[in-house]
């Protein structure tokens, strides 16, 4: 038995359904109509315990004091307001794909809020507890699992890198400071301000340098080029620079800028996947793209950096990681994240890194700085100049839905640092001889 789909016209978002298949419409047969019930009614349930005001069309208020049904809420306390504007359609979405359901439903306009990171950072703060166990335990019965042509092959990881780094170099120029730099900046002061942001990029740069002894003469691996601030500011050290990366954008522009600086005697960009790298190097620095490896390939990850780095030679990586339960929880899970960001990847835990290279390479840690707080401030300065700068935006070619798969994303990141889930840290590693 089955339904006709639920047509989705709305005032707030154009779906266009060729370029977005799946999001104009939700499908509405008996199974979907199920599980919407049921995850209707597991959302209802958890934003009761929240700190928001979770504010549906008929009137009903949930949130803040877990009075559930009220048509003017009984908490008096000002919470961020999540605003339902098709239940419906939001209950469908999250049956049929959860959290996944979740970001397509603010895509698609299904719910809104003027704040949205207010929103998610009470949600993300309680991640761990918002199902209740017994369906945790079912998790890999009814969440999807990432799809093989996705997993970080060497085959399939130039694709993957390439839908998010290569969709136009002028995207990123929208909200990222002069340096170009798309990583947690280290500020002298919290909260950041816009003008310090540049300056907080090079001080964050400059102790990784620091920390894997870069100065003239070192032999330097940079594994992940960005738009090649890093590699410029090791090169005027007097350091010799092997960049790579798979991304056909990053790399031109990045060889621009390298060239524009008068240091392309010393820095050699390569569009090379780090498997495949070879050579001795004095210092490895790989900033936030760990991240992009996946669960399967992060002891190939580190046995590479072993294998390239001389005897005594250290490693400056900066990492995103979250809580090491929540890892092992989802590793095999395919969320939103997957879906439209960051295909592939997964964000590793202190605990799963220092396993892999005590067991599987010859690197030892030797320093850790954890600055979350400082990446929720980097997060928001990015996301307030992209909401901003949506005309320019628009003008790229970038829809509607898009910018607010965009917005989200930057929101939703900025959420889980605010909320403590995710950290990042910067982490040396020493090489203690052959191995």
């Amino acid at each position: 038995m089955s339904t006709p789909e639920l047509e989705l016209p709305t005032p707030h978002v154009s779906v266009d359904a060729t370029r977005w298949p799946g999001l104009a419409s939700v499908q509405g047969g008996l199974r979907t109509r199920v599980a919407a019930v049921v995850a209707d009614r597991l959302f209802r349930n958890a934003a009761a315990r929240l700190d928001v005001r979770v504010e549906y069309p008929d009137g009903t208020v949930l949130g803040g004091s877990g009075a559930a049904g009220s048509s003017n809420g009984a908490d008096s306390r000002i919470l961020p307001r999540m605003i339902i504007r098709r239940p419906e359609s939001f209950a469908r979405r999250l049956g049929r794909g959860g959290l996944v359901g979740f970001g397509e439903a603010y895509m698609a306009g299904d719910w809104t809020a003027s704040d949205p990171v207010a929103v998610l950072t009470p949600f993300a703060a309680e991640i761990g507890s918002l199902i209740p166990l017994p369906l945790r335990r079912l998790r890999r019965l009814v969440v999807a699992a990432q799809p093989t042509g996705e997993r970080n092959t060497e085959e399939n990881t130039r694709s993957n890198i390439s839908r998010h780094y290569d969709l136009s170099n002028a995207l990123f120029e929208t909200f990222l400071d002069g340096s170009m730099t798309y990583s947690s900046a280290l500020f002298d002061e919290l909260p950041a301000r816009w003008d310090a942001l540049e300056t907080s990029q090079h001080r964050k740069i400059d102790r990784l340098l620091d920390a894997a002894g870069v100065r003239a003469g070192t032999r330097l691996l940079e594994i992940g080029t960005g738009w090649g601030e890093l590699s410029v500011r090791a090169a005027k050290r007097g350091a010799t620079v092997r960049s790579v990366t798979l991304s056909t954008e990053q790399q031109a522009l990045a060889r621009r800028r390298v060239a524009e600086a008068g240091l392309s005697d010393r820095v050699q960009i390569d569009l090379l996947d780090y498997r495949a790298v070879d050579g001795e190097y004095d210092a490895v620095v790989s900033v936030e793209m760990i991240e992009a490896v996946g669960y399967d390939y992060w002891p190939t990850y580190f046995r590479s950096l072993d294998r390239l780095l001389r005897p005594g030679g250290l490693v400056a990586l900066q990492a995103i990681t979250m809580p090491h339960d929540r890892m092992a929880e989802t590793r095999d899970s395919y969320t939103w994240i997957h879906k439209y960001i960051f295909p592939g990847g997964l964000l590793p835990s202190t605990e799963s890194i220092d396993v892999i290279t005590r067991s599987l390479t010859s690197l030892r840690t030797v320093d850790r700085l954890r600055f979350g707080d400082h990446y929720a401030e980097t997060l928001r300065l990015w996301r307030e100049r992209f909401t901003t700068r949506t005309d320019r935006v628009a003008d790229l070619g970038f829809d509607a839905v898009f910018r607010r798969m965009w917005e989200f994303y930057l929101a939703y990141s900025e959420a889980g640092f605010r909320s403590g889930y995710l950290d990042v840290q910067q982490i040396v590693f020493r090489k203690e001889g052959a191995r």
